[in-house]
């Protein structure tokens, strides 16, 4: 069964009814199919009205939606001979970061991603797509493994944010992050990053500081959740749509700041809705991104990257 946003409630009530006239002509061989027609066209121009204009709050609940395609399911669908390694050979394996060897479209590649998890039991195995430092000094050692070897480097990035616990910051969570930002704005390969759901702080940037950054049309990007900011601003979180608002996490607005490099088009209704629809548009967007920059050197590479967030701040200050 199909889980629907407290804002596609309308939409929601009407695909109700065409499945319930579905379900009576089939039992009784009733010919509806005018008035299923009908109604189906008026579900669709309610989805398109709705998707249109939806507030930044409604682009953090999509993207957040719990049948959004998550990495996991992007690296099943766009890669092939996928190899994971495990491990930071330092202290432990963390299930939030997934990684390893891989082949996107006949190139061998390294990938990377967070994963949230798609069921309960997935979500506590994962731990919700909070990565511990042991996560992000893994993310360290295989992108310097995708030098070693010179194979482009996929990030797949949805994640919160990192991991908050005290164990998480008594093993040097910060350092880790930052160790795994300046690695991956060090490394002598392609970098192509997407965000694919939430975008949340460090924990996000550490696998997103690449050549090019594309991001999903109902993604999210930003230093800190809007219930994070929210409560520190309103001390509470009830106001994380107006934090929302402010932070202006969207994909458009990352697009409009020179944030991010592309915004990829969702199916209707958003990725949830046809998640191999969206798969296989991120996977074009990730081949012609990917091109130009194979042709380039490593140290054009680095320098193009290490430039390209250095500018930033510029960007967003004019």
């Amino acid at each position: 069964m199909r889980h629907f946003l407290e804002f596609e409630r309308p939409i929601a009530e009407l695909e109700g009814k065409i499945e319930e006239l579905r379900h009576l002509s089939a039992e009784n061989g009733l010919n509806i199919a005018e008035e299923v027609g009908r109604l189906a066209g008026q579900a669709d121009r309610l989805l398109r009205q709705t998707y249109a204009k939806l507030t930044p709050w409604q682009k953090v609940l999509v993207a957040r939606h719990p049948e959004r395609p998550h990495c996991r399911d992007y690296i099943a669908g766009l890669v092939g001979d996928f190899t994971p390694l495990a491990g930071d050979r330092t202290f432990a394996e963390d299930q939030a970061v997934l990684g390893g060897l891989a082949r996107f479209r006949g190139r061998s590649v390294v990938v990377l991603g967070t994963e949230k998890g798609a069921d309960t039991e997935a979500r506590v195995k994962h731990n919700f797509g909070m990565a511990r430092p042991e996560g992000y000094r893994k993310a360290k050692r295989l992108m310097r493994l995708a030098e070693h070897f010179q194979l482009p480097l996929l990030t797949f990035v949805d994640t919160a944010g990192a991991y908050p616990g005290i164990d998480a910051e008594a093993r040097g969570q910060s350092e880790a992050i930052a160790r795994a930002i300046e690695t991956c704005l060090d490394i002598r390969v392609p970098v192509v990053a997407t965000v694919i759901g939430e975008g949340g702080s460090g924990g996000a940037i550490a696998l997103a500081a690449g050549n090019a950054v594309v991001m999903l049309e109902h993604a999210i990007y930003s230093v800190i959740s809007p219930e994070g900011c929210a409560s520190i601003l309103w001390r509470s979180a009830d106001n994380a749509q107006d934090a929302a608002e402010a932070l202006r996490l969207t994909a458009q607005e990352m697009l409009r700041l020179g944030i991010v490099d592309q915004v990829v088009a969702e199916p209707l209704g958003g990725a949830h809705r046809s998640p191999q629809e969206a798969i296989a548009r991120l996977g074009e967007a990730i081949e012609e991104t990917l091109r130009p920059l194979v042709r380039l050197d490593g140290d054009t590479l680095r320098r193009q990257r290490r430039q390209k967030f250095l500018a930033m701040g510029s960007i967003v200050a004019q």
